[in-house]
């Protein structure tokens, strides 16, 4: 869409009806609102002054994109939001040429932005290009943004970056005074005035320097832009993120300075929608919703995994004062936001920081407390160094509880949590487990919380697959339990949720099979196993996890290592290739792991 020639009445105009069609497919489809709401006039002025065919937009995690996507992609397809074989949620270069970059994770996008623009510097492209960069306050608390401004603040490569800040979280505006200094601070007469004065005044002695200096630092202390321009990065702001006009003029002049600049710009979330506007967090991201009234639609009666882990954790924490825990901006998200507001000593959110999570829990753990880093399977990949060198390496207590676990459905690749198992299972001191139900949950936590070394539980987005086995036992280290006996020459082997999964195959087939519920992939139970190999030569694992590394692969190195060879294995995990979005029935279906499919599979390998 060419909205170049609009004017400023037709843009808001523009502005009004993309918030009107967000909210419509958001509350039918579910997705993320708050946030790409209030972000809307930020992004029509990014279209009005840039070029998204030439110059790098860039969207830090991207959940705040849904504007750009419908001013770059069809509307109709919009429909389609984060349905299977649909429009993604986040961007995606392989939907859209103008989306940059992937994105779905946070804090990454400044990094990408000096890099694109030591490439524009490096090929020294006759037609100008420039990176801009979107990013949100809250992605402002992880150290990988700080790393890019201290090298982007030395090297002085043109960029623009644009700071949604949604949450007041780094300063409040101070009124007309601040409106007229964002606006002069922009402006070409100031920026040139700067640098000849810097230069006038070089030429004087240091008494002069240090008058010239106390009065440029008391200027910058009626803007909350000095630690930038410390850095050597131009400030602008706080400036309105919802005018329009003021937006387009302040980018304008931000895209002829040819430094790096940052516009911090003031929004609020869910702009346009009373209900969701203001701060909720229940409102970053939705299931679908009745507009009316704000109402979920979709209430699922089954108590979710995420509530198994609140309420077991609640219990352990009540009896046991050492018990203390972390999470990494997903309060909500994670359940941890009870056991903050009932102990605000011993619970945590760290903003999105999960490296700082990992060492600074595993300081606890060394001073004898027992800490639960509560992160979703997929986050955790950010904090991958800090779990080697900090708790591993020291072989400290903490337990990383792990949710979403999985696929997640709709969020897609970058969310599904499916390599947990491969990356953890390498590093040693590390102990991994999962329970299959409720019951077993409580129980692995209790286990977990008299552990004395790291260890890991990971448990799915939404309920357990229930079953009817047997019932849970406590556990044991490095024990397994057998929940269906018989003489069948066949033995499904569940880990976690795929216990569940397992089940469901089985009621598919012709005839009554072995179940096993490993409970423990690392150490494995070698005992329970050598045994089965003597009554059961066709094994079938069920894991929601990676194949590489994952369940299968630690069964199989077993059996290699006992040297028994008389043992078909075959693991129904999760193919070598990123998992796309959509309904999580639906991809399942198309990875051919539904029960029916996966029973057919069974019957020919048979």
């Amino acid at each position: 869409m060419n909205i170049e020639s609009y004017s400023l009445e037709e843009l808001e105009n523009l502005c009004e009806e993309i918030r009107h069609e967000i909210l419509r497919v958001v509350s039918k489809n579910g997705g993320h609102l708050s946030s790409t709401l209030g972000a809307t006039e930020l992004i029509v002025a990014m279209h009005v002054v840039f070029d998204s065919k030439k110059d790098p937009f860039i969207f830090d995690v991207s959940h705040q994109s849904y504007a750009h996507k419908l001013l770059t992609q069809e509307w109709k397809k919009f429909d389609t939001l984060r349905q299977f074989h649909g429009m993604c949620g986040y961007t995606k270069p392989s939907e859209s040429e103008d989306d940059y970059f992937v994105a779905g994770h946070s804090s990454t996008s400044i990094s990408l932005g000096v890099g694109a623009a030591k490439a524009i510097a490096l090929k020294g492209e006759q037609e100008e290009r420039i990176p801009v960069v979107m990013i949100g306050d809250g992605s402002m608390t992880a150290g990988m943004v700080y790393e890019a401004l201290n090298e982007l603040g030395d090297r002085k490569y043109p960029l623009v970056i644009i700071l949604n800040d949604n949450e007041m979280s780094i300063s409040k505006p101070i009124g007309a005074m601040s409106r007229m200094l964002s606006s002069a601070m922009a402006s070409p007469f100031y920026q040139k005035f700067k640098k000849n004065t810097e230069s006038f005044v070089d030429n004087f002695g240091e008494g002069a320097r240090y008058i010239a200096k106390r009065m440029e630092e008391s200027l910058k202390l009626i803007t909350p832009g000095l630690m930038f321009e410390e850095m050597g990065i131009n400030y602008i702001g706080p400036v309105d993120g919802h005018n329009l006009g003021q937006l387009i003029d302040i980018f304008q002049k931000a895209k002829k300075l040819g430094q790096p600049v940052i516009i911090h710009a003031q929004t609020l979330k869910g702009k346009g929608y009373d209900i969701a506007e203001g701060k909720e967090e229940k409102w970053h991201g939705v299931g679908p919703f009745d507009i009316s009234d704000g109402h979920s639609i979709k209430k699922s009666s089954t108590k979710s995994a995420t509530q198994i882990y609140t309420d077991a954790l609640m219990h352990l924490a009540k009896h046991n004062e050492k018990i203390v825990g972390a999470t990494a901006a997903m309060p909500s998200g994670t359940g941890l936001t009870p056991l903050m507001e009932l102990y605000p000593t011993r619970f945590w959110d760290v903003a999105i920081a999960e490296q700082h999570a990992v060492t600074s829990m595993s300081a606890l753990a060394k001073e004898g407390f027992k800490p639960f880093c509560t992160i979703y399977s997929t986050f955790l990949q950010r904090g991958f160094d800090q779990v080697i060198h900090d708790t591993c390496l020291m072989d400290l207590p903490v337990v990383f509880a792990l949710d979403r676990a999985g696929i997640v459905g709709e969020d897609g690749e970058t969310h599904h949590g499916v390599f947990d198992i491969s990356f953890l299972r390498a590093i040693p001191n590390m102990t991994l487990f999962a329970p299959r139900d409720e019951k077993s949950f409580h129980q692995a936590m209790a286990f977990a919380a008299e552990y004395q070394h790291p260890c890991s539980l990971r448990y799915p987005r939404g309920s357990f697959t229930p079953t009817d086995l047997s019932e849970s036992t406590p556990f044991e280290l490095a024990k397994s339990q057998l929940l269906r006996s018989n003489e069948s020459d066949i033995l499904f082997i569940g880990y976690g949720n795929g216990v569940g999964r397992a089940y469901e195959t089985a009621k598919e087939l012709d005839e009554d099979v072995n179940i096993l519920d490993l409970r423990f992939v690392k150490p494995l139970d070698e005992d329970m196993l050598r045994d089965l190999t003597t009554k059961h030569k066709k094994w079938f694992v069920f894991s929601d996890s990676s194949k590489m590394g994952g369940v299968g692969s630690a069964i199989s190195e077993f059996l290699a290592k006992e040297k028994i060879l008389d043992i078909t294995l075959e693991s129904f995990e999760y193919e070598d290739s990123f998992i796309t979005h959509g309904n999580t029935k639906l991809v399942e279906e198309s990875l051919g792991l539904l029960p029916t499919q996966l029973a057919t599979k069974v019957k020919e390998l048979l």
